[in-house]
């Protein structure tokens, strides 16, 4: 039993491969919808499974003699090419997560066999593959369970710097291992300790969704991530790309409530803010929250926002928005959030941008022993601002 997948995120791919191959099937796959085209002539596949959201090649005649190209809708062409060009009955799997019921409709009435919406779960697509072409070979491997393809694919920078003895391992594992749609990008900040030996050791096993940036010299956290984010931006397959701290004060309970947010807006960045988990600091460090509630106050004034946490190291954001503002080297090692938002501004305009960015409450985030900063470094930041002030002007 051969079938074939087609998607333009490797990371699915990768995921349905392993799936199907472990339940006994031959896979063969296509990213675009040219390539899924001919590799369907080729090989003749038992089933087809493929995404709705795909591109055409950019050399294809297909999409040049189709009349509805449409790359939120084009997985439909390779249905329309099996039931109605060819006049096949081999079966058609789409995955989507458009739920619209026009697309939905259109789908059936060009003979498709099956409609999956993202997310979903592999274990579930194992049970309709074996509904509708049967079972792999004897040797099936069982699907474990909570395996979950998401909607979107995101690309995570999580910047590292002498973490061996905190960064928590076994939660990135879990999460990797159920989330299926992500792909953490830890960047190794120079530690002087044995963190990259810890990462290298977390990344064993899930190669497909961990991958290391190794920097020789300590550069600081904005450099850290600047380098980590371009560095996912090279790659098509992500539709958000963001960044979250090593400690997990914000989890990935949080930051996937960032991605739902952005996935379902017009939002270019979507930012955690820490201010509704802060009451009980307040009352046990007066002299702290009076000075970050002063440095607030400062920042807000830069950029012209009324943003109450730019600092958070929790954000996700668009393609675009890395390309943008991530090509050259921010003044400050901490600030840099401070000069997204200050970039922004001068690429979209004061008004537009405002539009562009949400900041949206974290219902989780905790302090983590070693992530406060010091009182002289919270002075020293509101000389920063007053740099970056004056560079942006």
């Amino acid at each position: 039993m051969k079938i074939l997948i087609v998607d333009d995120q490797e990371l699915v791919i990768l995921s349905l491969e392993k799936c199907l191959v472990d339940l006994g099937y031959d896979v063969v796959s296509a990213n675009n919808v040219s390539d899924a085209i001919k590799m369907y002539d080729e090989h003749m596949p038992n089933l087809v499974i493929a995404d709705i959201n795909m591109p055409f090649s950019s050399t294809s005649a297909f999409s040049n003699n189709s009349t509805e190209s449409n790359e939120d809708t084009n997985g439909l062409e390779i249905a329309k090419y099996i039931k109605k060009t060819k006049g096949h009955s081999t079966p058609v799997m789409i995955l989507s997560g458009n739920t619209s019921e026009d697309i939905i409709v259109k789908g059936f009435d060009l003979g498709v066999d099956d409609y999956m919406k993202k997310p979903l779960s592999l274990s579930e697509i194992g049970a309709r593959v074996k509904r509708l072409i049967g079972s792999g070979n004897s040797s099936a491997v069982q699907t474990a369970k909570n395996k979950i393809i998401q909607n979107n694919c995101i690309g995570v920078v999580i910047p590292c710097y002498d973490e061996e003895k905190r960064l928590l391992s076994d939660e990135f594992k879990t999460f990797v291992h159920s989330n299926l749609g992500y792909h953490l990008c830890f960047v190794n900040d120079g530690s002087k300790d044995n963190t990259l030996a810890v990462l290298e050791a977390l990344r064993k096993g899930n190669e497909d969704h961990i991958s290391i940036y190794n920097c020789e010299k300590n550069g600081g956290k904005a450099e850290a991530v600047r380098l980590g984010m371009l560095h996912l931006a090279k790659e098509e397959q992500f539709n958000y790309i963001g960044f979250l701290d090593a400690d997990l004060s914000t989890d990935f309970a949080d930051f996937q409530d960032l991605v739902d947010t952005i996935s379902n807006s017009n939002f270019k960045i979507v930012s955690g803010s820490r201010m509704a988990r802060m009451g009980a600091d307040i009352t046990k460090e007066s002299a702290r929250a009076i000075i970050s509630k002063i440095i607030n106050l400062i920042i807000r004034k830069t950029i012209g926002m009324e943003f109450n946490d730019t600092q958070c190291g929790a954000k996700i954001m668009s393609k675009d928005v890395v390309e943008k503002t991530f090509q050259t080297k921010f003044l400050t090692k901490w600030l840099f959030d401070v000069e997204i938002f200050m970039r922004m501004k001068k690429i979209f305009g004061d008004e537009e941008t405002k539009k562009l960015v949400c900041e949206q409450p974290l219902k989780r985030w905790i302090h983590a022993d070693g992530s406060k900063l010091s009182f002289k470094d919270s002075l020293k930041i509101v000389f920063q601002i007053g740099h970056i002030a004056v560079h942006y002007r």
